[in-house]
């Protein structure tokens, strides 16, 4: 007998394979989605990778997960608030907040999401008391001190806005919002005078705070400086120009220094940021009558009257143009609808009445001017003045001699925004967050509103006719966000897949499995358990083209993940470039190797070397438009604005209409 560790041919072919397939069977069973072996800081993970690329519904499943296992820790319960918070479930993500408090009362970020909570709930005095004790934890957080103040000026508590201004004044004397905030609260007490001059200390420290120039030109609107209010509010739009009530506010001035072209072009930027503006609407319907633009002044009356149909001045002023436009039936149906409310509204009668006489209804027509005889009328009806200037009304001011003034709000308020690190993108990334993402493997074809294209790569399609998948692979590009069906369905999938590659008899069988399930993970935002499936893959086959690619995409989305949390990611960085390096070796006509290559380079802010495989991408497939866009991008942010905006207006050209606003926003 041969001695053990001596050479036999079969016991040591035996023991040489099962060396090789021994990491390959490891792999296979650690994977398995039994949520039983799923240790909680995993899901924790995996969750947190789902928030990080705003796939929240998923999100709350892996932390409900993590809740079922572990109800006693406070981080999912917290997560899990989070991820409530940005599907707007203010009064889900209170609770967990609560839950999570009563677990571990001392982490301040807590009590600053459920602040924020409550504030949307418009519960100011128990945001109030979350933002006191995020205070306690943290006093030198500017923006705890900053939200507390504009909840008390929710709660009309001016006396302890102030005393909180005072104090923060004192510790951040240059923090100019903390000025304006004060200015603010001076002019809610009506005292004008302190609130210009607070105004005026806060712009001289932050001559580009748009709050600040709102604010100051609520001042001059008030004392009807209608210049002052224009100049102002143009500031302020420069610097926020998505404040719909700073253009509102502006067309108001314009109209009052009769630049009725300027005031039409506020009201149509105001109604295009907020489709259901009444104010933008209405006085944009006036204007348009003042200018004889009759059907066009229909059209907004009629928008207005479809969410608000109780509205009785749009009502009698829609009456009145369908009267002057031939649309007779119509003018008396919104006559009467006025009527029934006001039934002494005798101009609408008598309006009605020519109505009824034109159409040959002349009984109708005679008991409507019977009622209006008999109440003894003694004034000419039936004339529609012209628009006067500088004549306003109140929306609560239901006036019907007002029916033509251009109205207001009831009052003049400022849009603010709470200061908060869950605002914006959850990931909140610092570097460059318009960049494209990357092309990957996934189950869902390619759909980025770039009708004409279709992603294709012959890898793909070569490996979908000889592994006949059950689910076809696709090349794809920014995923869509799952829906609860949708992320239940790639669970299924997963234990499916575990089942079938436990089943494998061999190794030829089990790879594509291993790749399907690759992909399902990553679907699912879990990229450690998709790069241990691509690593199994790449042990057996080092030269795996598609394994290779999709690791280096699943690494790289799972950098960002650790680089948000403070995770250094360097080495993993150089495997990412690794993987694509080789994988572009592999397959030198495939343009999304480049791009996602690109991508790398780009993130990294290495541009140079960014644009130039692009520019590869390109040369290679002339269609691909997010390579235009992400090209365009990094030459603007490397300085070569011109060759940028001609690359924004290829990606758009091409289909991706979004590169239009970003060439608007770099011109």
């Amino acid at each position: 007998m041969a001695k053990f560790g001596s050479y036999n041919g079969k016991g040591w072919l035996r023991r040489k394979m099962m060396k090789c397939l021994l990491p390959f069977f490891f792999f296979v069973f650690v994977a398995l989605p039994s949520q039983a072996q799923f240790k909680t800081d995993r899901l924790i993970m995996i969750g947190r990778s789902a928030l990080y690329y705003e796939d929240y519904v998923l999100a709350i499943q892996y932390f409900n997960q993590a809740i079922s296992a572990k109800p006693y820790l406070y981080e999912p319960w917290y997560l899990r608030g989070v991820a409530k918070f940005y599907l707007d479930d203010f009064v889900g993500a209170e609770a967990d907040c609560s839950e999570a408090a009563r677990l571990n009362p001392y982490v301040t970020g807590i009590y600053e999401l459920r602040g924020l909570c409550r504030i949307r709930l418009q519960k100011y005095s128990d945001a109030i008391a979350d933002y006191d004790q995020s205070i306690k934890n943290d006093p030198t957080n500017k923006g705890f001190w900053y939200n507390r103040v504009l909840c008390r000026i929710e709660n009309k508590d001016y006396a302890d806005a102030h005393h909180d201004l005072d104090s923060m004044i004192t510790r951040w004397e240059k923090y100019a919002p903390a000025y304006s905030l004060q200015a603010e609260v001076y002019l809610q007490e009506n005292d004008t005078v302190q609130g210009a001059k607070w105004l005026d200390k806060s712009l001289e420290i932050d001559p580009y705070n748009g709050d600040a120039w709102s604010v100051r030109a609520a001042i001059s609107l008030s004392r009807k400086k209608w210049k002052d209010a224009d100049q102002q509010l143009s500031k302020a739009i420069h610097l926020k120009p998505k404040v719909v009530n700073n253009y509102i506010n502006r067309a108001l001035a314009r109209y009052n220094i009769n630049n009725l072209r300027g005031a039409m072009a506020d009201y149509d930027k105001a109604i295009d940021l907020d489709p259901n503006n009444f104010i933008g609407h209405y006085n944009r319907a006036q204007l348009r009558v003042q200018v004889g633009d009759d059907n066009r002044a229909i059209l907004d009356f009629d928008y207005i009257l479809k969410y608000e149909p109780e509205d009785v001045m749009s009502r009698y002023n829609r009456a009145l143009l369908r009267d002057r436009t031939g649309d007779l039936r119509g003018a008396i149906d919104d006559y009467t609808r006025v009527i029934e409310v006001y039934p002494n509204f005798w101009a609408g009668l008598y309006q009605r009445a020519r109505c009824y006489r034109r159409l040959g209804m002349t009984a109708k027509a005679e008991m409507d001017e019977f009622r209006i005889l008999k109440a003894q009328m003694d004034k000419h009806l039936g004339i529609q003045p012209r628009l006067k200037k500088h004549q306003l009304r109140k929306k609560s001011d239901i006036d019907l001699d007002k029916y033509n003034q251009l109205v207001v709000a009831d009052e003049q308020t400022v849009d603010h925004e709470y200061d908060s690190a869950y605002r914006g993108r959850v990931q909140n990334r610092k570097v460059n967050p318009e960049f494209l993402p990357m092309y990957q493997l996934a189950y869902v074809q390619y759909n980025n509103g770039v009708k004409s294209y279709q992603a294709y790569s012959a890898e793909v399609e070569h490996f979908n006719a000889m592994a006949s998948p059950s689910q076809q692979l696709f090349v794809s590009c920014n995923l869509p966000t799952l829906t609860a069906d949708q992320s239940t369905a790639y669970f299924k999938l997963i234990e499916t897949l575990s089942a079938q590659i436990q089943d494998s008899k061999t190794t030829a069988s089990a790879l594509p499995l291993l790749m399907q399930r690759a992909v399902a993970y990553a679907s699912l935002q879990n990229f450690d358990d998709a790069i241990r499936d691509l690593d199994t893959y790449l042990q057996i086959d080092s030269t795996a083209l598609l394994a290779m690619w999709q690791r280096g995409v699943c690494q790289s989305m799972k950098n960002e993940v650790d680089a948000s949390l403070g995770i250094e990611a360097q080495l993993k960085s150089a495997r990412v470039l690794d993987d694509f390096n080789r994988a572009a070796k592999l397959s030198p006509n495939n343009p999304y190797i480049y791009y996602d290559r690109a991508n790398h380079f780009a993130h990294r802010r290495e541009y140079a070397k960014a644009i130039d495989d692009y520019g590869k991408a390109l040369a290679i497939d002339g269609n691909l438009a997010e390579a235009y866009f992400n090209r365009g991008l990094a030459r603007i942010l490397s300085n070569h604005k011109a060759e940028g905006i001609k690359d924004l207006s290829k990606a758009g050209e091409l289909g991706l209409y979004d590169a239009y606003s970003m060439i608007k926003k770099y011109k």
